[in-house]
């Protein structure tokens, strides 16, 4: 069969007995699976291999005109372990939006109560445009994508790095315009959530069971407000806002940006609660303040290892590390060692941990791939991030309009505003395109059976006043407060966990009212008091 086009990336034609009514009119092809490459079930206890498989599965690029042809989607099985007493399939989406979704099988046990992986087959898959999936890629080389990302500033600070930058985000919406092929016009989460109706049935169930995280929250909302009648039970966790984010991007990334400065005020409150078990602590507020400060003002700080840290690598390592509880620690001894550095007290060096750059790079999440040193490396990242958020995320500011929302965050939020301002505002008003197609609303269908959503009170990707608004505006819907750290929470939760498996299992929902609690907290209990 012939590419479509040029720049199309996998994208498939129809042959030309293909037609748009015989096609919507059918149902769609099963799943074909087969075996899994080795090197993607690395990990996997030997006595469990064979119940993976994987599958390529073909969907339309545009469900709407299905004559133009197909694309892939990567998809892996885990076999329920109960295959007499099956209930059925549970899809997972890791969210991102881009994020892989194809190896989630392979960390059930970890997510979920053992009598959820005996009665589901669970599915994992790289949605559109991501990963192993037919992927939307804006550049043909690294070099080139090299060249336009190595012009961002993460933080600009200066108008010249203000204007570099903006130049940079141009060019790369240009290139994304030049190289992505048709996929680009299609990657609304309405079209991710078409695929995911496809495989359902191709899976062979009549409902779905979902399990969504973050962005995937969304994908579960979109879902189950386009197709109320053909869910089962849906959890979604760590929950976006999804009126507000299909409404207005900038305001929806304000908010957004509001449960970073939240997760930061609670870990600053903690580690000084902590006593000894937060080397960070004694005015923690105070010293970040102080650390931000000098950054902005006086410039990098260099570690005892040499490692150079700058405002920018400090804001996004801390940004990152307020996903994950267990870091905290070692995020800890990372800022006590840069105050170490910059304080005259003798007293505060000594007491500074041995964080080092290594400690910087545990922290912070993983960046894209480097450039190897030889020409023409082909790019093989994917642009799928921007591709659906500036699809979904109307953005009605101006490029030249940036700066001025920059500053006007940073003075509400001056942790993370600046920071944050110079993410999707900054980069969608650039993208190649307008008015897409995307779904919002009405957020209020009413399923059968209640939608499960949990929602951490100390969450910064999605601050926990979301997933209030969640399950406010789904037509059905049951929230789980849980007072913890971090970005989602199943498989740290033995509270949330099993109601999570008495859900999937049974579709048997907690009381209204219900609070969850983490199986650890961050940072070492303080020793109790002693008594006389």
């Amino acid at each position: 069969m012939l590419a479509l086009a040029t720049g199309a990336v996998g994208v498939v034609a129809p042959t030309a007995s293909a037609a748009p009514e015989a096609a919507s009119a059918k149902a769609p092809a099963p799943v074909t699976w087969h075996q899994c490459a080795p090197g993607d079930l690395a990990g996997v206890p030997a006595a469990e291999l064979p119940q993976y498989s994987c599958a390529d599965y073909a969907v339309p690029l545009n469900h709407d005109r299905p004559n133009q042809g197909t694309i892939n989607i990567a998809m892996m099985r885990r076999a329920a372990d109960d295959q007499a007493a099956r209930i059925g399939s549970l899809f997972i989406n890791p969210g991102g939006p881009g994020g892989s979704g194809f190896a989630l099988p392979k960390s059930g046990r970890a997510i979920f109560e053992p009598q959820v992986l005996d009665r589901f087959d669970l599915i994992g898959f790289d949605p559109r445009g991501v990963a192993r999936s037919t992927p939307l890629r804006c550049f043909a080389t690294e070099e080139d994508a090299d060249q336009v990302f190595g012009r961002m500033a993460p933080l600009p600070v200066t108008a010249q790095e203000e204007r570099t930058t903006l130049r940079a985000i141009k060019d790369y919406g240009q290139f994304c315009a030049r190289f992505a092929g048709p996929l680009l016009e299609h990657m609304a989460t309405k079209d991710v959530a078409r695929d995911l109706d496809v495989m359902r049935q191709a899976v062979g169930d009549a409902k779905l069971n979902y399990v969504g995280f973050s962005y995937g929250t969304l994908l579960g909302a979109t879902y189950v407000n386009m197709f109320p009648n053909r869910t089962r039970a849906i959890i979604l966790d760590g929950n976006v806002d999804p009126t507000l984010r299909l409404l207005d991007g900038v305001e929806y990334d304000r908010q957004r940006t509001g449960g970073f400065e939240i997760a930061l005020d609670g870990f600053l409150s903690r580690c000084d609660s902590a006593g000894a078990g937060c080397s960070f602590g004694g005015g923690a507020r105070h010293k970040y303040d102080s650390l931000r400060n000098y950054l902005r003002h006086q410039g990098p700080i260099t570690l005892s290892d040499g490692t150079v840290v700058d405002e920018a690598a400090m804001t996004g390592t801390v940004a990152s590390a307020l996903y994950s509880p267990s870091v905290f620690t070692q995020l800890a001894d990372l800022l006590q060692e840069l105050w170490a550095a910059i304080s005259p007290s003798a007293e505060a060096a000594r007491s500074a941990p041995a964080a080092t750059g290594a400690t910087l790079r545990t922290l912070q999440a993983a960046g894209r791939p480097r450039a190897d040193l030889l020409p023409d490396t082909p790019y093989t990242s994917d642009d799928s991030y921007l591709a659906v958020n500036c699809a979904d995320k109307p953005f009605d500011n101006r490029p030249s309009e940036v700066p001025a929302i920059a500053d006007r965050w940073e003075r509400q939020m001056p942790d993370f505003g600046r920071y944050q301002a110079w993410s999707d505002p900054a980069l969608c008003p650039s993208w190649p395109v307008k008015d897409a197609d995307a779904f919002r609303g009405p957020w209020n269908r009413r399923t059968d059976n209640p939608v499960l959503v949990f929602g951490n009170y100390y969450d910064p990707a999605t601050q926990y006043e979301f997933a209030k608004r969640m399950s406010r505006q789904l037509g059905n819907a049951r929230l789980v407060s849980v007072d913890s750290f971090g970005h989602c929470i199943l498989g740290d939760s033995s509270c949330t966990d099993v109601i999570a498996a008495d859900f999937l299992v049974d579709l048997e929902v907690p009381g209204p009212g219900t609070v969850c609690h983490p199986d650890v907290q961050p940072f070492p209990a303080p020793p109790p008091a002693r008594t006389s």
